[in-house]
């Protein structure tokens, strides 16, 4: 059953991906990005890996996608079409794939009793945790000190993108106040007000508006 949920995650995670590369429209690449990440995050708990699970989730699925939807809605949802194949980075994201899948032939099957870590990190994890750490959970020890560095990058991370996605939202153009003739004489957000030299100018701009501009002012309103 394990093997089948593993298959089906890899098989939706392969499908997912594809189809991002050959999606035009940036927000729906955006959207299935948000998906892989949701996928990843379900074959890391298959894995039990539940704390990588809950980052991932958290961090790909969510905030990476709150990020990148921030930008879209700065930069625009269209694709421009590149100027030339895109070879090179082809290449080099092969070569990159090649070299990672080289370096998995070396690690030892997983799930398997003999593997090292069952042997020798569990062991001591399981029977001095609480003597050296001094916390009866070793669960709680693991992540908290063993791994403890492990897990303040993950909360780095996790902080990292949401000043991200705050300072991307804080972002855009700020409502001004309109006079009449279109000019802009404060910020409507300003606690500053306009000086008495714009109010003036501002309002001699608006007595000068030809009759034509007055009656197509007052057929629009």
């Amino acid at each position: 059953m394990v093997e089948f949920v593993d298959i089906t995650l890899l098989v939706l995670l392969g499908i997912t991906a594809f189809s991002i590369i050959r999606q035009k429209n940036l927000f729906a690449a955006v959207m299935m990005a948000g998906i892989y990440s949701l996928l990843s995050a379900g074959l890391f708990v298959v894995m039990d890996a539940v704390d990588v699970a809950f980052t991932e989730a958290a961090v790909g699925a969510g905030i990476s996608t709150i990020l990148m939807l921030g930008t879209l809605a700065l930069v625009g949802h269209s694709e421009h079409q590149p100027q030339h194949r895109p070879i090179l980075p082809l290449f080099v994201v092969i070569l990159t794939g090649a070299v990672l899948v080289y370096g998995t032939l070396d690690i030892p099957p997983f799930g398997d009793a003999s593997n090292p870590a069952h042997h020798h990190v569990a062991p001591h994890y399981l029977e001095e945790s609480e003597h050296e750490i001094g916390i009866p959970n070793v669960v709680t020890s693991v992540l908290a000190s063993y791994r403890g560095y492990d897990t303040m990058g993950e909360t780095t991370v996790i902080f990292a993108a949401l000043v991200g996605v705050l300072l991307l939202l804080s972002l855009g153009p700020r409502p001004h106040r309109i006079v009449p003739n279109g000019r802009r004489i404060a910020d409507a957000e300003s606690e500053k007000p306009a000086s008495e030299e714009e109010v003036k100018e501002a309002q001699e701009d608006t007595l000068q508006i030809s009759p034509e501009e007055k009656t197509l002012g007052d057929t629009n309103g």
